[in-house]
């Protein structure tokens, strides 16, 4: 019949086939998805040709806690991660790392909530997490933090914006509040002024007892809870370092605090930064004396209401004059009836410094320092006098990216979540197993194959031995079996006289068949002699 040689399509051919196709859907969706969206709140975009993406940018951050522009940055060592927050458990000197989460984009799933969980509590690590939405929340609730969701409308305290000379619209989602690096304000007098810090009290560490402006762009509010999600707050210490007024409201799309959806829960449950500390876990890393010790650090993370507040357009004095940030100098706080930070109830006093807002810089990289190591005096000098030894790493996997290198990324962060989840990498595992063993029962093998135990095919092997050849492969198979035997090499057998074989073989059977070139032996006569061969050995005696 004419379809008698017809063949099938193979599986492997089939699995190809499925691959390449998924590949592309899933390639082509993410194209799709990231099409016309630029990434934002990243430490690398450096050069964008849309200034207004420009400041929305972190790369001021990542420039001063590095080396600087011109080497005046705190000296760092910066990296970042593309694929997954998963990965922090297996970076080097975790209690001398803090990851930098901002504006995560994407929420976090449970494996990753759980790793960041582990890295500060169990591993000593540092984490600054900076969001305005919900996207954190699984995060939050592995220590006890909750996310309101809608922005704070505070009309006490917001700060001003001239653009050209003209007044940009009030707005009193853009707020500021009065923040302390160690204090906690839920135990202070909301109505105290306040001592400033200056720029030398950051540097020589001094700031125990004074306090900084620091500006929000639409924050939403932070609410500490009683327990982490190990149900014990024992062993945590929590800390609110910056709140909303009193008299601050979260405002879900109507600025009115008499609607019943925009609750007032007041200042101390308002809070806009928030530290959690987790002290006494044990490490091992180089202790005075330049050797290997065990050394008592603090695991920290910080939950700050909103990602803007790390952005360019915040954190640099200079770029902020260039977006309109209005100081307290500014005749528009008293034409407009209200507080700046350096006047009224909790703010700064003048009598005690200088009350400018000199960036969020300022009170940032003095908030990552304390959370450092620096001041461990169980660490070598070697490694706590120098900020080279201390690492940042800022990650880049949370934000949405452009149509080329979304691809690249999202496959980097699928890979390390498999790899790192254990149930997950399991389940690969066992898929793989299945997949091979599949192959191993369906897949043909090669045609040339003898099947010796294969009761399904009784084809002999096309190449079949030349039957002239007979008595040679007969003659090579007793060489072979003689010089094993004797625990010969190839060499040295080569080196044996005929004389010197005959004396080893001593059969005068094997010896005719082995020299004598007139005999001729039938096929039957082969295979008894193929016998006698297999038993030489076994009988012949040294």
């Amino acid at each position: 019949m004419a379809g008698d040689g017809a063949t099938g399509i193979k599986l492997e051919t089939w699995l190809m086939v499925g691959f390449v196709i998924t590949l592309l859907l899933s390639t082509s969706v993410i194209v799709i998805t990231s099409f016309d969206k630029s990434t934002v709140f990243s430490a690398y975009v450096q050069d964008s040709s849309d200034d207004n993406i420009q400041l929305q940018q972190i790369s001021l951050m990542r420039a001063d806690l590095g080396d600087g522009t011109d080497g005046d940055g705190y000296g760092y060592d910066i990296a970042n991660t593309m694929s997954t927050p998963m990965l922090v458990n297996d970076w080097r000197e975790p209690h001398r790392t803090t990851l930098v989460i901002t504006a995560p984009e994407k929420p976090f799933d449970a494996a990753e909530a759980d790793a960041i969980h582990d890295f500060v509590t169990n591993k000593g690590g540092k984490v600054l997490l900076a969001s305005n939405s919900t996207n954190a929340q699984l995060v939050a609730n592995k220590f006890g933090v909750n996310y309101m969701g809608p922005s704070v409308a505070d009309d006490q305290r917001f700060y001003e914006v001239e653009i050209a000379g003209e007044r940009v619209s009030e707005d009193i989602r853009k707020t500021y509040a009065i923040a302390s690096v160690k204090q906690d304000l839920s135990t202070m007098d909301s109505s105290q002024t306040r001592t400033p810090c200056s720029q030398g009290d950051v540097d020589v560490d001094k700031i125990d007892n004074c306090f900084m402006p620091v500006l929000f762009h639409r924050p939403t509010a932070i609410q500490v809870l009683n327990n982490g999600s190990d149900g014990d707050s024992s062993n945590r210490v929590v800390k609110v370092l910056a709140h909303a007024s009193p008299a601050a409201y979260l405002a879900d799309g109507v600025f009115d605090p008499n609607i019943k959806g925009n609750p007032i829960p007041g200042d101390l449950a308002t809070g806009y930064i928030v530290r959690i500390d987790y002290p006494g876990i044990e490490v091992v890393d180089k202790v005075q004396g330049s050797r290997e010790g065990e050394v008592i650090v603090t695991g920290s993370i910080v939950f700050v209401s909103d990602h803007s507040a790390l952005a360019n357009h915040l954190w640099d004095r200079d770029t902020a004059d260039l977006t309109g940030k209005q100081q307290c100098t500014s005749d528009l706080y008293s034409t407009y009836g209200h507080n700046c930070w350096g006047a009224g109830s909790g703010g700064l006093s003048a009598a005690g410094g200088d009350t400018q807002w000199l960036g969020n810089s300022l009170y940032f990289s003095a908030l990552l320092r304390d959370m450092m190591e620096v001041d461990n005096d169980q660490l070598s000098s070697t490694v706590a006098r120098y900020n080279n030894q201390f690492y940042i790493v800022f990650d880049e996997s949370r934000h949405v990216t452009s149509a080329i290198s979304a691809p690249f990324t999202e496959a980097m962060g699928a890979i390390v979540m498999l790899t790192s989840d254990t149930l997950l990498k399991w389940l690969i595992i066992l898929n793989l197993m299945a997949l091979l063993s599949i192959a191993i029962m369906v897949v043909p093998e090669k045609e040339n194959w003898r099947h010796v135990f294969d009761l399904t095919r009784f084809r002999e092997r096309p190449n079949k031995v030349d039957p002239s050849l007979y008595l040679t492969r007969v003659r090579e198979s007793l060489m072979s079996k003689v010089r094993q035997f004797k625990d010969l090499t190839r060499d040295e057998m080569v080196r044996k006289t005929p004389a010197e074989i005959q004396m080893m073989i001593s059969d005068p059977r094997l010896i005719e068949l082995l020299y004598s070139q007139q005999r001729s032996y039938s096929n039957e006569e082969l295979r008894e002699l193929l016998q006698q061969i297999r038993r030489w050995g076994k009988y012949k005696t040294q």
